[in-house]
């Protein structure tokens, strides 16, 4: 994940219920976590002393990760960069140009996975691979993400939200709820993609118009109630935009080798 946007991706939306922090400072010692699951959590300063680490799957924002003494942080980033290199065009974004150019990249690579997608059977589109989002909730996730960051916060749009979005798992569903979204809806792969085409054009609208004079605006909404209260420029909020199209189309990819494998 980029560095430059990854604290706006994990502190968006966290809903504090009073309870989230239950476990902070914890000790668990001779404990079985087995089969353990944790999402959305902070882990920050987690330390795992003499454990059985085997078949354990790690994914979220990386930072100063050591392993048996080894920092292994600048290892997995070039890995990432080797096989995904948007990413590296993702950072490297300055001008308003670099944005579009970053725009055609994405919808690029979402044509070409979409194709692949359609390939699939209808009940496969909407299956989960390890528990994962599926890919039809894959794409109402980034019409959320769209709505938020993009509607919201650079067209400043009060409620932009379309019944069709998906929340980050964090965000409260009476939340999401008091936004008009329904996250119990079961829309066919053909209605989200009509909903997802209009976001993504929407999105080409802001850049191809974009100057960098532009990029520096501050937005004055926060991307949905419940974000944090802080200043964002049109250029932090394309950002955001653009890296969870290109960490969510990764995993879509991911998750499609299974579906199609099977």
């Amino acid at each position: 994940m980029a560095a430059r946007y990854g604290p706006h991706r994990w502190s968006a939306g966290y809903h504090d219920d009073g309870s989230n922090d239950a476990f902070r400072g914890a000790d668990f010692t001779v404990a079985d976590l087995a089969g353990a699951k944790f999402v959305d959590c902070d882990m920050s300063q987690v330390k795992i002393v003499d454990s059985w680490l085997v078949d354990v799957n790690v994914s979220g924002y990386v930072s100063n990760f050591v392993v048996n003494d080894v920092d292994v942080t600048a290892f997995v980033d070039a890995e990432l960069d080797r096989r995904h290199p948007e990413r590296v065009q993702l950072r490297e974004m300055q001008t308003a140009g670099d944005y579009r150019a970053m725009w055609d990249t994405i919808e690029r690579r979402w044509s070409d996975t979409v194709a692949r997608a359609r390939r699939l059977p209808e009940p496969a589109r909407r299956v989960r691979a390890g528990d994962e989002w599926s890919f039809v909730e894959t794409l109402r996730h980034l019409v959320f993400i769209t709505d938020a960051w993009a509607s919201r916060t650079v067209l400043d749009e009060p409620m932009p939200y379309h019944r069709l979005g998906v929340t980050q798992t964090a965000y409260a569903p009476a939340d999401a709820a008091a936004l008009g979204i329904d996250l119990d809806a079961h829309p066919s792969f053909a209605e989200v993609m009509t909903v997802r085409a209009d976001r993504m054009a929407l999105v080409r609208g802001i850049v191809d118009g974009l100057t960098s004079t532009g990029l520096e605006r501050i937005c004055t909404r926060a991307p949905a109630p419940g974000y944090p209260e802080e200043s964002r420029s049109v250029g932090d909020c394309l950002g955001v935009v653009m890296e969870e199209e290109c960490e969510h189309h990764r995993y879509a990819v991911r998750d499609l080798a299974v579906l199609e494998a099977r």
